[in-house]
């Protein structure tokens, strides 16, 4: 196979996209195509290798995985060596914990899988703190590379006319899947390995046609190609659905240009400098090494870097990407350096480490003990312990209900005669109605003792602006039609993080709280005073629209040993400042319910500890302890006033 030097320029083009994106930088929005750019190549690449082998009668399998294994293993397990330490230092033991299961799945080639799984948000604030974000798109080619060699074999068999039917019929399928898979669940078609098969199937296809015809000098598709690749770049962002229909401008732009470019072409003389060239060269290292020396330097500095600060660790990186380059990738090449037996024994024992490892770090909670005991004084041991009991609650299984406190999540599970007993005995009950946040109100209620009857039904995920048909709002209308004799007053309460929009127009988006806040969902707000209203109006019970509680908005475990733990973000106190206006605007001129504040009628803290309680259970619930503190601080019926219509 001949040296092509506008290749290595190409991959260039492709690593420092992706390197900025990475990074932040609002210019390079699309940086990410830069994987499919990588996608094509490697499918170019291989299959170039693999057909010239099959028309020589030379092709090998264990061959071909032994230049897959020189090509990949030891730079990522040098890479990977390195990060370990670094997280110990680093990190917090839930990041750790999170990092060891990356760690795993890295070494079984499965890390894009569990990035699925995970539903981590590729293009959320959050996903920078990830050190191993990026091997989604090593997995994605590995798991390409063990099935294709065996199905070209295969189909190469019957013919090669039969191998490009056969090519072209897999590309369909995966590219029509990748349609229908981002509209089903845009999460998990970002990282699915079939959805970007295609994109590999079209190098495939452009190293069949390169090696029937030769390369056809074409200097205006050549720069067509190119040209397509940088407005990708500058032009997509993350609004775009990916991989689509979309992905077809990077992905037909680079094949274009590996069939188009002959050296003597304006977009190939370009792509061939020295610069873009020696950049290419190292573009697996610094792919390898970009996104771990961002992830650890945001996770160290525990804020927003400056620009300046983090385009110098852009440049940063390529000195571990070279040194990476000249003294693993290269050597780990040359057969005289390390034998077929030798890249074979790296394999199976850094894949034994990486994978005991990473699963160890995981069943030990990151590590937790530990870290505990080497790494922190005894006063961080018990502040993370405080905070530990509180992440752990599980609201769902240890709801405050009595016999006469109720709790269910649909009006549909409620036991009829155990209400017609409870309304004997106390009278008429108090419904909080809601989403996951109305079940935090229910225990504080519950914990009290200042009514002794109150029925909570609350899910987490469910509102009137988002009712799903697992909802239970329509089926409390049948309820309250039904049971109206004995029901004194409906509370509603929610999350106000879903009346907060980010700049990508997203309701309870970290990104609003992290600078990129939009304006208040108006929508959102009427379509819960439009619910609140019918279900006062089709009954003559009195509804009390709560306000929002201010929410902590960091990620407890992730704060744990820095100074923000202690207080809510500063943003949030803002934001739902803003709400509370918008939303009193919006109802103060109601007739059919009533609104008030939060803080009106309930402790809000601001602080996260309240003597040895931690009172956060994440970003936007109370643990227990807090529901507690919350609930002796009540005043007694601090509700009268309240049970009568206006």
């Amino acid at each position: 196979m001949n040296y092509r030097s506008e290749i290595d320029g190409l991959r260039a083009l492709a690593v420092i996209p992706v390197i900025l994106f990475h990074a932040g930088f609002e210019l390079f929005s699309g940086g990410f195509i830069g994987v499919d750019v990588f996608f094509v190549i490697s499918g170019y690449l291989i299959t170039t290798i693999i057909i010239n082998d099959l028309s020589n009668n030379r092709f090998s399998l264990i061959h071909f995985y032994e230049r897959r294994a020189r090509r990949i293993l030891p730079a990522l397990f040098f890479m990977l060596s390195i990060c370990i330490p670094v997280a110990w230092i680093l990190m917090t033991p839930d990041q750790m914990k999170d990092f060891s299961a990356g760690i795993f799945s890295v070494s079984l080639f499965l890390s894009n899988l569990y990035f699925m799984e995970q539903q981590v948000n590729y293009f959320a604030a959050s996903s920078e703190l990830h050190p191993l974000l990026h091997t989604w798109s090593l997995a994605v080619e590995e798991q390409f590379y063990i099935i294709f060699p065996i199905l070209l074999l295969t189909l190469f068999k019957r013919s090669r006319q039969f191998a490009i039917t056969a090519l072209i019929l897999l590309l369909a399928v995966s590219f029509l899947f990748s349609e229908w898979l981002w509209r089903e669940d845009l999460a998990r078609s970002f990282y699915f390995s079939l959805n970007r098969f295609w994109e590999l199937i079209v190098g495939s296809l452009g190293a069949f046609f390169l090696f029937i015809f030769g390369r056809k000098k074409n200097n205006t598709l050549a720069l067509f190609g190119l040209i397509s690749i940088i407005f990708s770049v500058f032009v997509y962002d993350e609004s775009i659905p990916f991989p689509s229909v979309y992905a077809l401008v990077p992905v037909l732009g680079t094949i274009l240009f590996i069939i188009y470019a002959d050296e003597e072409t304006l977009a190939a003389r370009l792509l061939s400098t020295k610069a873009f060239v020696g950049i290419g060269l190292i573009s697996y290292s610094a792919y390898l090494w970009h996104q771990p020396i961002l992830a650890f330097s945001k996770i160290h500095y525990q804020e927003k870097l400056s620009n300046e600060f983090t385009f110098a660790l852009c440049i940063f990186s390529l000195i571990p990407a070279y040194f990476s380059w000249r003294f693993i990738e290269k050597p780990a090449r040359i057969k005289e350096i390390l034998t077929r037996k030798a890249i074979f024994f790296i394999f199976a024992v850094g894949t034994v480490f990486f994978t005991t490892f990473g699963l160890y770090g995981f069943i030990t909670d990151g590590l937790q003990k530990h870290m505990l005991n080497f790494k922190y004084s005894e006063e961080k041991r018990d502040e993370f312990n405080a905070v530990f009991e509180a992440t752990k609650y599980d609201i769902y299984n240890e709801m405050a209900v009595t016999e006469c406190k109720i709790w269910v999540r649909d009006p549909n599970f409620l036991n009829i005669s155990n209400i017609a007993s409870c309304s004997k005995k106390y009278g008429k009950a108090i419904i909080v109605l809601g989403d996951s946040h109305a079940m935090n109100l229910f225990n504080i209620m519950s914990y009290s003792n200042t009514y002794p009857f109150i029925i909570g039904i609350s899910q987490g995920g469910c509102r009137p602006h988002n009712n799903k048909k697992e909802c239970h709002y329509e089926s409390f209308e049948v309820f309250l039609e039904t049971h109206e004799n004995v029901i004194d007053l409906v509370l509603y309460h929610q999350s106000g993080s879903y009346f907060i929009k980010d700049i990508y127009d997203r309701v309870d988006s970290g990104a609003a709280f992290d600078g990129k806040f939009l304006n208040y969902s108006i929508n959102n707000i009427s379509k819960v005073s439009d619910y609140l209203r019918k279900i006062s109006s089709e009954s003559n019970i009195p509804v009390l629209w709560i306000g929002p509680f201010l929410e902590y908005r960091w990620r407890p475990q992730q704060q744990i040993f820095s100074d923000k733990i202690y207080t809510v973000n500063p943003s949030s106190v803002s934001l739902f400042e803003g709400l509370e206006e918008k939303i009193y605007s919006a109802v103060s001129n109601e007739k059919e319910f009533s609104y008030e504040k939060y803080s009106n009628l309930f402790f809000e803290p601001r602080a996260s500890f309240v003597k040895n309680c931690f009172v956060f259970r994440d970003k936007d619930h109370y643990s227990k302890c807090g529901e507690k503190i919350i609930a002796k601080r009540l005043e007694p019926d601090f509700l009268n006033g309240y049970f009568y219509k206006y």
